[in-house]
């Protein structure tokens, strides 16, 4: 099967797995495209006897068994399962590069946060874009999909997935860009009120230049522009995504350093995920070993 029309969903025994699976079946069914649900035996756990090390592994086939038949009866669709033995986080990162989107869940509640430990490893090892789910899988009712920027080639290239899903889907699409404008000061030899302007100037062309050609690939797309210049964007991203049904973010941003696998903001946007989310990975990260 192509990567171009294969969604994959890695599973595990909880709650949280189950709401990822059902969104994984329901994206599978509505793009009409197969599903195949993955388990990851832990290596760490594989360790003498080998009974123990084929219990593990019967464990996982009558978890992917079991999932693959309620999948198959809730979704008419092409189900298959793959069950794999390594780090979670690597296998994972390095199967999505023969899907079209891997699926996995946040992780449990905690402190008003979410652990989301597993996830995060997986969206930064993952050579593909990654759907991080919430504990639940019913995001029907909710409305518009949300794409944060900030002028990096990594957030095009997530506007460009997003603006295809919002098209594809009939919502709107808000492309958000927050950033924490510095205080001004007198230091640049401008007055506090000019170089505000200024920098706001240079953030809104930012965003202007963002969405340029969206109107001509996508006529009937309806398009928000969202700046906010006082709000931290993990903050502005989380509050905008509340009641939203799908958040698209780039897997690293224009700050910080290049060489990290995972962008600041993704990581606190997903240890504290309001909606479904998925990271688009730089598009080398496919040809990366």
């Amino acid at each position: 099967m192509s990567a171009d029309n294969v969604i994959a969903v890695g599973i595990k025994d909880s709650t949280q797995s189950e709401a990822a699976l059902m969104w994984a079946g329901r994206r599978a069914e509505q793009l009409r495209v197969p599903l195949t649900i993955v388990h990851v035996v832990d290596d760490r756990w594989l360790i003498e006897p080998s009974s123990w090390r084929d219990s593990f592994k019967r464990s996982g086939e009558k978890l992917l068994e079991a999932a693959s038949a309620r999948i198959g009866e809730l979704f008419q669709i092409e189900v298959t399962t793959e069950l794999l033995v390594g780090s979670v986080a690597a296998s994972l990162g390095q199967y999505a590069r023969n899907t079209s989107l891997m699926v996995v869940a946040s992780g449990s509640p905690h402190l008003g946060g979410t652990l989301t430990d597993r996830a995060l490893q997986i969206a930064s090892a993952s050579k593909g874009p990654v759907a991080v789910v919430g504990g639940t899988a019913d995001y029907q009712d909710r409305q518009g999909v949300i794409v944060g920027v900030d002028g990096s080639e990594h957030s095009l290239n997530a506007v460009a997935f997003a603006a295809a899903e919002a098209d594809r889907d009939g919502q709107e699409l808000t492309v958000l860009h927050a950033y924490n404008a510095p205080q001004p000061s007198t230091d640049a030899g401008l007055a506090p009120a000019e170089l505000r302007r200024l920098i706001n100037d240079q953030e809104r062309l930012i965003l202007a230049e963002t969405i340029a050609g969206l109107s001509v690939s996508y006529p009937d797309l309806p398009v928000k522009k969202v700046s906010e210049p006082h709000k931290e964007p993990v903050r502005a991203l989380v509050e905008a995504s509340v009641n939203a049904r799908l958040l698209v973010l780039g897997s690293r941003g224009r700050g910080g350093f290049s060489r990290l696998l995972l962008g600041s903001t993704a990581h606190g946007v997903l240890t504290h995920i309001a909606c479904p989310t998925i990271v688009i990975p730089p598009e080398d990260a496919s040809e990366q070993p």
